[in-house]
């Protein structure tokens, strides 16, 4: 099966989305938990995050069920979990004790708890409050354990033949499916573990994208949607201006579904169109992007704490500067844990290929 280029470019760019979306959640000023205190703040970089927010990681695990699914055609249930076990919860568990305490440090040092933590249990609290993004690979790895437990219920693919005959009006239709699914199984607090809309869109990726007639459907009606998803975005940002949109407020409304949806719809299309095509460059982000997820928050949240903490610079200077330190300490951090052996795997969940 030939390789679909423009599905890993959805992926990496996506990734690079989610990289530049955290700096300005770092110093947001919307009262979102998790940014740096009094942090210096550019209100047009909190509208920026506000109008991806909606869409960006459900483009990300509706591309994860496509990859799932292509996964499975060359491999065994038994053989995509081994897989998925190495490569999803190796590096969100065992990695936290490696490279990700430091994300849980800094938090608690920013939330002024750390004098009151005895010294001997500062690094095992800071290890189980690191998690961070890698919520994300948590919940992908329990979505693969839940899809293979599918398959083997649903042993004749029924629900794949009856995805490939998806026609528009359904794919249309699938937004009120993943508004409803936005309604249940929400994590009070934690607002980023959202299991009802993000295991919907990972099985629409999976039973419904991955068939080249929809994907074809989808690339014919690409202009429409992204016409729709302009105006719905800008309906939705005058709508919820200036709002958490972190909250379920704003994550349950049907406004903001049907704006998620129309783009993701717009994106795929778009991508299938016009970015179905592999570079040198996009070749190696293919390859790294993943990493880069795993690892560019420590390195992201250090280079912010330092710039806020220890210097005066203007707030356009610190986005920038955090920006800048952030994709080449990730580059850098990357580039040097994928060849230490041990590091990799923990870190990355890469074993050493056999010869």
């Amino acid at each position: 099966m030939k390789r679909k280029a423009y599905l890993d470019n959805i992926r990496w760019v996506t990734v690079v989305l989610v990289m530049i979306y955290h700096v300005g959640y770092l110093f947001n000023n919307l009262g979102i938990l998790g940014g740096i205190p009094n942090a210096k703040n550019l209100p047009f970089a909190d509208v920026f995050c506000s109008i991806v927010y909606p869409w960006f990681m459900v483009l990300l695990f509706a591309a994860a069920g496509m990859c799932a699914r292509y996964s499975l055609e060359k491999r065994t249930n038994k053989e995509f979990l081994r897989e998925r076990a190495d490569k999803l919860l190796v590096p969100s568990t065992l990695g936290l004790f490696v490279i990700h305490w430091v994300t849980g440090y800094l938090n608690i040092k920013m939330g002024g708890a750390l004098s009151y933590i005895p010294a001997p249990l500062v690094y095992p609290i800071s290890v189980l409050s690191g998690i961070g993004p890698l919520w994300f690979i948590q919940l992908l790895f329990l979505f693969s354990c839940l899809l293979v437990l599918i398959r083997k219920i649903d042993k004749q693919d029924r629900l794949s033949a009856l995805g490939r005959k998806t026609t528009v009006p359904v794919l249309l239709a699938l937004g009120f499916a993943i508004w409803g699914a936005s309604q249940i199984l929400n994590m009070p607090v934690i607002t980023t573990y959202r299991f009802g809309v993000y295991f919907a869109a990972f099985l629409i990726g999976y039973y419904v994208f991955t068939h080249d007639e929809v994907q074809e459907r989808i690339e014919k009606m690409r202009l429409p949607m992204l016409a729709s998803a302009i105006a719905l975005g800008v309906a939705y940002g005058v709508f919820f201006y200036g709002k958490n949109y972190t909250e379920d407020a704003c994550l349950k409304h049907l406004l903001t579904c049907a704006y998620l949806w129309v783009t993701v719809l717009a994106i795929f299309g778009c991508f299938k169109r016009y970015y179905d095509k592999e570079t040198a460059f996009t070749g190696y982000m293919t390859k790294a992007s993943f990493g880069w997820y795993i690892l560019h928050y420590p390195v992201l949240l250090s280079v912010g704490y330092l710039l806020s903490t220890y210097t005066d610079f203007p707030a356009w200077a610190i986005y920038m500067l955090t920006l800048l330190g952030e994709f080449i300490g990730t580059f850098v951090l990357f580039s040097l844990l994928r060849r230490v052996p041990v590091g990799r795997y923990l870190t990355l969940g890469l074993r050493k290929k056999k010869k």
